[in-house]
């Protein structure tokens, strides 16, 4: 390890319980591998659910995956990225060689490493003061000063705004991918949103790339219906806790119900209401991830006899490489307005609140800035 780095990082010891920075040991990138330092790292909802243990994780781990930064060394074999190129990093870098990858469905790979939170060797790229392993959520722990990533979660993008660039890692690409890639959604479609974080908000713009219309943001907390209004959203439905009338309203604002409802806050309440709110042949995509215990319900008879649909969408069916810097460019052309999403920049000090504020749902995304 002498040729390892010394960085602060964002751990995780044991789920339920605060996060804390500390400083790790980080090895140098071997064969395939590339070394980053972090210049953003958002603060997502998936990174709660690890964190108060509704989905269960191995642990210490180095939280965090949605980051961009800059490419600092390469290890061998590696011809992209290149040193000093920015980059934003992947959750699910594909192996390249499963079912999923070779049909060109790289967001539903099951070969790559990020579910072991180790490098596609089997090592972790961390040790701790006391010469302990220390793994990286989802092979990329973005919380960290600098990380150690398999090359294909390192692609290459115009230069933006490092904070976000980060957001393009998984809030806009599962949002705005949700809309363009896994629902297809046709100009002139009417659009209902439910949950208005990161995620939601990001489908919101993505309603507008796809030119559909009208949008319809549901959410409880009435700053952000202002902000989705302020992305492109025709109408903003404060949410109650009375789930006919929340329906009722939009689909007053739908002329009848929207052709795709998007569910985006990840609750078997706001995926019920998700689906019973499509008209006749809609489409309700299911965006937001619940805890593992989390079970839905639905009326079968309408929903079957008005041939609706049900669709799950996993990272926004996004293929890293070609999506990636799309999303950069269209940042660059003022058509994907992402810094819009960023409520705050914090230090990684910051993180444990920043996790707390999300969990009481405020604001839209934070951004840990190493």
């Amino acid at each position: 390890m002498s040729d390892s780095t010394r960085v602060r990082a964002v751990v995780l010891r044991s789920q339920g319980a605060p996060v804390a920075v500390e400083e790790l040991l980080l090895a140098p990138p071997g064969p395939g591998e590339v070394l980053v330092r972090i210049e953003g790292s958002g603060v997502c909802r998936s990174d709660l659910h690890v964190r108060d243990g509704d989905w269960p994780r191995p642990v210490p781990v180095v939280i965090g995956h949605e980051g961009a930064g800059i490419v600092e060394a390469v290890g061998a074999g590696v011809t992209s990225p290149e040193v000093g190129e920015p980059v934003v990093l992947s959750w699910n870098a594909p192996c390249l060689r499963c079912g999923a990858c070779r049909g060109g469905r790289p967001w539903l790979c099951s070969g790559g490493s990020a579910g072991t939170h180790r490098l596609p060797g089997g090592r972790a790229p961390y040790r701790d003061a006391a010469g302990d392993e220390v793994l990286a959520y989802l092979a990329i722990g973005t919380m960290a000063e600098r990380v150690v990533v398999p090359a294909e979660a390192a692609i290459p993008i115009p230069a933006i705004d490092p904070a976000a660039a980060a957001l393009i890692g998984c809030a806009v690409s599962t949002g705005v991918g949700a809309v363009l890639r896994t629902a297809e959604v046709e100009a002139g479609a009417s659009v209902a949103v439910v949950g208005l974080g990161g995620v939601g908000l990001s489908v919101v713009m993505g309603a507008v790339l796809a030119g559909a219309g009208p949008i319809v943001a549901v959410d409880r907390d009435p700053s952000k219906l202002t902000l989705a209004r302020d992305l492109g959203a025709s109408a903003g439905i404060l949410a109650g806790h009375d789930g006919a009338e929340t329906t009722a309203a939009v689909r007053d604002a739908t002329d009848g119900g929207p052709d795709f409802a998007f569910e985006a806050v990840g609750t078997a309440g706001s995926a019920e209401l998700t689906i019973g709110v499509v008209r006749a042949g809609g489409t309700t995509v299911l965006v937001g991830i619940p805890a593992l215990t989390e079970r839905a319900s639905f009326a079968v008879y309408p929903f079957v006899d008005g041939g609706r649909r049900i669709l799950g969408s996993a990272y926004g069916s996004t293929v890293a490489a070609r999506d990636f810097p799309l999303y950069a460019r269209l940042h660059r052309e003022g058509r994907l307005p992402i810094d819009r999403l960023i409520e705050e920049r914090i230090s990684l000090d910051g993180v444990e609140d920043a996790l707390g504020a999300l969990r009481r749902g405020e604001g839209a995304r934070r951004v840990a800035v190493p």
